[in-house]
């Protein structure tokens, strides 16, 4: 009986060892998740500014529609849920949307932006 204790008390250890492993791995991709968020609000930041300056609406609803399509389709690939991607950009859009109000507010308020709505392009907060 003691051998078959220690069998299950090793088979334990080795379960909570892998564990420990596969959260690492975890916390691993969680950080390169936020570096990578990081890096795509630093080229959004400059779309915003951009579009601050010349006077372009925060948002572009036809690029938001285009990129959750294109998103959806990866993630299928991916073997992702495509509602779970959706979301996720979606969430991540409306943040970018509201860095852009905020910066074309100091744009209005320093005098460094046309009138909100003259002149719509394809650029977007979601690229």
């Amino acid at each position: 009986m003691a051998a078959a204790e220690e069998s299950s008390a090793d088979a334990g250890q080795d379960a909570i060892d892998e564990l420990g492993s596969i959260r690492q791995s975890i916390d691993n991709i969680d950080a390169a998740l936020i570096h990578l968020l990081a890096e795509r609000f630093k080229f959004t930041q400059q779309v915003g500014r951009l579009k601050a300056a010349h006077g372009l609406p925060p948002a572009d609803p036809t690029r938001e529609l285009l990129q959750i399509q294109r998103l959806r389709g990866l993630a299928e690939e991916a073997r992702l849920d495509p509602a779970f991607a959706e979301k996720f950009l979606n969430f991540i859009i409306a943040e970018v949307i509201h860095h852009h109000e905020q910066i074309a507010g100091t744009e209005n308020a320093n005098g460094g932006a046309r009138a909100a709505g003259s002149a719509a392009t394809g650029t977007n907060p979601a690229s």
